[in-house]
């Protein structure tokens, strides 16, 4: 049982890499270095008490039209793709649906693409995902120092952008920053889609900073690839370090290391100065359904709980979880919090 299920994992984790990098086929100039991050950079959330910040109709609230691209049917980007096992068509149903009611659609297609998001095929997000990914994309703008009219909604010259995961740290904490200045971060504060200090779970010490504060900031050490973006040259360069270079690791923390490795600023010169960014606490996490414990994943073994019956699912750091507020949006009624 061991082996079997250690096969399914590195299975699903080899089709997620190939699957995120087959249909990138352009062979862009690696960039030498990763741009200079500009002074910490801050912002308050948008309420969400006098206005629907969700839905198919909802199209941003930016300034900015270029930013407002985020909430269209791809959030942004060339095109969303869903990684799962084949025989999983309950997972990609629960996933289409729940999309299809907060205004993205999931394709699975091989082409040509300029950026692509690649999530699991249990993750959930809060209802107001488009609304977050307007901050978010402000953040990665200016961490990037992008310009006023970048090609994507959120900036220029990024590899991969870390939307979800199990934890993440801020790179000044990796053992070989120690000592360094601290890293640039856009702050968003006051962010009532974060969930309340006792909830929130993660990495970071949430409680030595204020409540309901988010972070765009330069990937430290993330777990879990829940769910993550690849520009053109992205792909590119995980293509190499995790296939044609190595893949030493599970796929992951292959990953993960990475973007570490871009994040160093002791690292190696001749790397591939990966320009990762990460959101804390995440937007998209692993969702716990209601049902049956064991049918859950298609990698772990849940020992003496697999036949046990959850009552309500739950989704870690999401406060309005899309999949629990299903049959609200369907019915256009109040949406309940996790918390």
């Amino acid at each position: 049982m061991v082996q079997t299920l250690r096969m399914r994992q590195i299975g699903l984790g080899l089709a997620m890499l190939v699957g995120a990098l087959i249909f990138f086929l352009w062979t862009p100039g690696l960039g030498e270095s990763q741009p200079q991050l500009p002074p910490i950079s801050t912002t308050t959330a948008a309420s969400s008490s006098h206005s629907r910040l969700f839905g198919p109709d909802y199209h941003g609230r930016s300034n900015s039209a270029n930013i407002n691209r985020v909430t269209n049917s791809t959030l942004g980007f060339s095109k969303v793709f869903v990684i799962g096992l084949p025989e999983r068509t309950d997972k990609r149903d629960a996933m289409a649906l729940t999309s299809s009611l907060t205004g993205f659609n999931l394709i699975i297609v091989e082409e040509d693409l300029e950026s692509a998001l690649i999530m699991e095929d249990d993750m959930d997000w809060d209802v107001r995902l488009q609304s977050q990914l307007e901050t978010v994309a402000k953040g990665t703008r200016t961490l990037l120092g992008s310009s006023s009219k970048p090609n994507s909604p959120y900036g220029d010259d990024w590899d991969l952008l870390w939307l979800g995961h199990c934890g993440e740290i801020f790179p000044e904490q990796l053992d070989e920053n120690k000592g360094e200045p601290l890293y640039s971060k856009f702050v968003i504060k006051d962010d009532k889609t974060v969930p309340p200090r006792d909830k929130i779970t993660g990495l970071v010490d949430f409680k030595a900073h204020p409540e309901f504060t988010r972070w765009v900031h330069v990937t430290g050490a993330p777990i879990c690839s829940f769910a993550y973006a690849l520009s053109k040259r992205g792909a590119q360069k995980v293509l190499f370090d995790l296939s044609v270079d190595r893949l030493n690791a599970n796929f992951d923390n292959a990953l993960g290391t990475f973007c570490r490795n871009g994040g160093s600023k002791k690292g190696d010169p001749t790397g591939l100065h990966a320009n990762c960014l990460s959101v804390t606490p995440p937007v998209f996490f692993h969702h716990r359904p209601k049902g049956l414990i064991g049918s859950e994943s298609d990698i772990n073994d849940h020992g003496d709980d697999n036949n046990k019956i959850r009552e309500k699912g739950t989704t870690e750091n999401i406060m309005w979880s899309a999949r629990n507020n299903i049959r609200n949006m369907l019915m256009n009624t109040k949406m309940e919090s996790q918390f």
